[in-house]
């Protein structure tokens, strides 16, 4: 999967997948840490939804291959989706707070369109 990165000076990191800058200041997260900005209790709290819709898919597809109706499988599917939409708005939040915050301190403007992009995805 390709990465878009905001401007021409950044390379993708070929072991990761992630923008490092030219001038190799990067950490194993990215431009700004990212791997590091979650505290543990939001690591924690993150595996239980993601586990708990990982779950909820598995009720899912077990509803399929049972033939089950169709309005009880698109609700378990909606209550699905919410729940990772849930994920994602605190992932963006936590991105918001901390990396996008960071790297416009260090004069990365173009980091706001990569926001716009990233919210035109979950709107």
């Amino acid at each position: 999967m390709a990465i878009e990165t905001p401007s021409a000076p950044y390379r993708v990191s070929a072991a990761a997948n992630i923008p490092e800058p030219p001038d190799g200041t990067a950490t194993s997260g990215g431009l700004c840490g990212c791997r590091h900005k979650h505290t543990t209790e939001m690591q924690s709290d993150l595996q239980k939804r993601l586990n708990r819709i990982i779950g909820q898919l598995n009720g899912v597809k077990a509803m399929v291959d049972d033939n089950r109706y169709c309005g009880d499988v698109l609700t378990q599917l909606a209550a699905a989706d919410s729940a990772l939409k849930g994920v994602s708005s605190l992932i963006l939040r936590n991105h918001l707070e901390t990396c996008v915050i960071e790297r416009i301190e260090h004069g990365d403007t173009e980091v706001i369109d990569e926001v716009l992009q990233l919210m035109r995805k979950f709107s």
